[in-house]
């Protein structure tokens, strides 16, 4: 059995903003418990948790990141956003599935989450990240 992580936080995936960087590592871990129990051959009833606590904590991560790119005017944030509800919409397929016995989770779906974490949060994250930074350097105008 390989026990090797498919989902390994490291620094390149930082933000820079200390909330949005233990979220995403959070993400990581749930995302790591799922693989692992699908390694070890977890049934489908563990499975269907993990998922399910992994779909809800993305949906809570997606509220904070739009809360804060709204404080921040965040020029993107429509699209950005846009980015979350197909990421959701996607999830919540693959939750139907699960529930449904039409789905397992597979090492495609694992590939699948972890090619859309490592993209979404190294690309499209980071450039919110750089708006944040720029925003909260600037003099509060009084």
């Amino acid at each position: 059995m390989n026990n090797m992580a498919m989902f390994t936080w490291g620094p390149e995936y930082s933000v820079g903003n200390d909330r949005i960087d233990r979220e995403h590592q959070k993400l990581f871990e749930l995302a790591d418990r799922l693989h692992q129990a699908m390694l070890s051959g977890g049934g489908n009833t563990i499975l269907r948790g993990l998922f399910d606590e992994l779909a809800e904590y993305t949906r809570t991560h997606f509220a904070h990141e739009e809360a804060l790119m709204q404080r921040y005017s965040y020029p993107q944030l429509p699209a950005h956003a846009e980015i979350h509800r197909q990421l959701i919409a996607r999830v919540a397929s693959l939750q139907a599935d699960l529930r449904g016995g039409k789905l397992t989770v597979t090492t495609n779906t694992m590939q699948f989450l972890r090619d859309w974490l490592s993209h979404h949060i190294g690309k499209t994250d980071r450039l919110v990240a750089v708006q944040v930074r720029a925003c909260e350097l600037q003099p509060a105008s009084r």
